[in-house]
């Protein structure tokens, strides 16, 4: 899920807080207040910030990924600030853990069990060697669409994400935000037409990935990003991570359909197993 602030880059993207957010997935927090500090002004940062630390307490077996799209100068530790104020940083899973070259991430329950359950990602590169806050693209590739609605999607990377079939990076984030969209307005503070996420989300959502699939060297995505989840007709983005989730786990089309462990089809292999706590 995505979570943009009123007067932000784009305008706000999501119907409900991030508490809401967090009650049924994950949340992203993107594209803050104010372009030229980006999201991490110490303001509106601190209060998200710290709902997300009321939820991880709330839930103790829960794991949480947040995805930063962060415009703030490296050197101030304004992540390490921001964190230790609003009492995250016990619950962060540390760099040195993260797996590099496409290795597997650690399960569920050692996560649990070490109570590492904050798994947060940068897009400053820098912040990795100066505060310890994994650079995105160091570990995930992302496939952006890139079209306006009514037009086949491309099987494309971000900007500064690797190709798709690059297997170095163990996870794969799948936007399906139609940014183009967003762009043909003049002013980026003012919202875009909210017909455009309700039809978008719907359409062809689960077509699209199958069609990546090959694209991304056989690999299903760990992650997917919407705007408005709940602007939808039918299941959209949540049938989407119920069919992931169950391709992950099980090999099945559905997770309600994975039963006691068990593998829907014979061609899921340990890999991917070992993954299924990424969706989101």
């Amino acid at each position: 899920m995505t979570y943009s602030t009123k007067g932000g880059f784009y305008g706000d993207n999501e119907d409900n807080s991030i508490t809401q957010q967090l009650n049924v997935r994950d949340a992203w927090l993107c594209h803050g207040c104010d372009y030229k500090t980006g999201l991490l002004s110490q303001g509106p940062a601190l209060g998200l910030f710290k709902e997300v630390e009321a939820f991880l307490t709330l839930n103790s077996y829960e794991i949480v990924t947040l995805i930063l799209e962060d415009g703030v100068d490296a050197g101030t530790n304004t992540l390490g600030k921001v964190f230790d104020a609003s009492g995250l940083t016990k619950y962060l899973f540390p760099l040195s853990k993260m797996p590099l070259h496409g290795e597997d991430w650690p399960l569920v329950k050692d996560m649990v069990t070490a109570n590492e359950r904050l798994v947060v990602f940068s897009s400053s590169k820098s912040k990795q060697e100066s505060e310890g806050i994994a650079y995105q693209w160091n570990f995930m590739v992302e496939y952006k669409l890139y079209t306006l609605l009514g037009r086949d999607g491309m099987h494309t990377n971000r900007g500064r994400s690797l190709k798709l079939n690059n297997t170095s990076k163990s996870l794969v984030l799948f936007n399906y935000v139609d940014s183009e969209q967003k762009k043909k307005k003049k002013n980026y503070n003012s919202a875009y037409d909210f017909t455009a996420p309700k039809e978008i989300n719907t359409k062809d959502l689960i077509n699209t990935i199958k069609m990546c699939y090959t694209s991304i060297s056989k690999r299903w995505p760990n992650f997917i990003a919407v705007d408005y989840r709940k602007r939808r007709d039918g299941g959209a983005a949540f049938e989407a991570v119920d069919f992931l989730n169950g391709k992950l786990l099980c090999g099945c089309e559905d997770v309600n359909s994975c039963q006691n462990g068990s593998l829907c089809t014979s061609d899921v292999d340990d890999e991917s197993q070992n993954h299924i706590w990424f969706n989101v």
